[in-house]
């Protein structure tokens, strides 16, 4: 593995993002003390800058976003040298005039899981700053990327939900009233886990369908939300393209060092 290039930035793809290099990649199995993440982690180039690839759900998408192995994911990037992250994700949206093949870079998340391990540090009275959950660098990188072919937006706040079923009515109606504009099961832990181990990370979500709360009909089904991500996913993985061409710097923001003064129970890899 030392002979490897360390890719100091990481692509973590979603559903229907099981790939992301048209050339041959390096595929490299990493074993951590959380287990193996969900699939070997392709090491390939972007603009001539090694970047690294997982695909979230695995290969075959073998894992529900209530299984995921979320802290081996992000612990064995980490090790690999990674230091930024963008986390291309699909979404329903919350707001009528954000509709399927919108992109959204959110600002804001909230967490609306239970009992997935959401933590590195089970002891030490280690308790991370996550006001903002997301790197303001990797964002503005994302938002400045877009062309022509997707719709944009600079903003907004991700609800994430257990899964694997989709909303109730009445919850996405409560939902929207308060004002979030994006439901997504995968964005918590994922989001705190890459801020522990201070590494700068930034959702870039894909809506592929109107949540059940804003429309009529039988509410959200899993083979629409895939076809819709099918449909935009050529153009999604050229704007995640050029978001990794533009990002300025290998190494975590100093925003997102958020140990500083510190003493941790462990190293980080």
């Amino acid at each position: 593995m030392s002979s490897l290039p360390r890719p100091a930035l990481a692509v973590i793809g979603g559903s229907g993002f099981y790939d992301f290099f048209d050339a041959d990649a390096t595929h490299v199995e990493v074993d951590t003390p959380y287990g193996a993440p969900s699939a070997p982690i392709a090491i390939g180039e972007v603009d001539g800058r090694p970047v690294a690839f997982l695909p979230r759900h695995g290969k075959q998408h073998e894992f529900a976003p209530h299984t995921l192995p979320y802290q081996a994911n992000l612990w064995a990037l980490r090790s690999l040298g990674v230091r930024r992250v963008f986390a291309p994700c699909a979404v329903g949206s919350l707001r009528a005039d954000w509709g399927p093949g919108t992109v959204a870079v959110p600002d804001q998340l909230v967490d609306r899981t239970s009992g997935r391990p959401q933590t590195y540090f089970d002891g030490g009275g280690i308790h991370v700053s996550f006001a903002d959950p997301y790197c303001d660098d990797l964002r503005t990188a994302a938002v400045k990327s877009a062309g022509e072919d997707l719709r944009v937006e600079d903003s907004g706040t991700m609800v994430v939900v257990q899964g694997p079923r989709f909303s109730t009515r009445a919850e996405s109606r409560w939902f929207a009233g308060q004002g979030w504009d994006l439901v997504n099961m995968t964005g918590h832990p994922e989001a705190v886990l890459a801020r522990e181990l201070e590494m700068c990370y930034a959702a870039v979500a894909l809506v592929t369908d109107l949540d059940a709360g804003l429309e009529e009909g039988d509410g959200v089904h899993a083979v629409d939300v895939f076809a819709e991500f099918k449909k935009n996913l050529g153009p999604f993985k050229e704007l995640m393209r050029r978001a990794v061409s533009a990002v300025d710097g290998t190494d975590t923001c100093e925003r997102c060092r958020v140990h500083a003064g510190v003493s941790l129970p462990f190293e980080l890899p």
